[in-house]
């Protein structure tokens, strides 16, 4: 008979992390695939603003970015959203609040 792990507990089905900006939440997707696709952008692109731009449309869906556009951040808060969220779906971040 072959082998036969059973992993279903370890894995999470449930939701995408959350940022939590003046007390309102914007989920950060953190499929497989885009998470994936961020590590591409980030190893060919750095940090760069075109990095940072293209991540930001991977892990945002559009409706959570138009709410984002509405906070009307500088340039170096909008690039923390972005930081945070990349260490938030590479579960860098430490959970809080939970």
């Amino acid at each position: 008979m072959a082998k036969r792990v059973d992993i279903t507990d370890k894995l999470d089905f449930d939701s995408n992390p959350k940022l939590v900006i003046k007390e309102k939440e914007y989920e950060v997707n953190a499929d497989a695939e885009t998470v994936l696709k961020v590590m591409g952008v980030l190893s060919e692109n750095g940090e760069s603003p075109k990095a940072v731009t293209q991540i930001y449309e991977l892990i945002f869906s559009e409706k959570e970015r138009k709410a984002i556009t509405e906070l009307d951040l500088q340039f170096k808060d909008f690039r923390t959203v972005v930081e945070t969220a990349i260490n938030l779906i590479m579960d860098e971040e430490e959970q809080q609040g939970e």
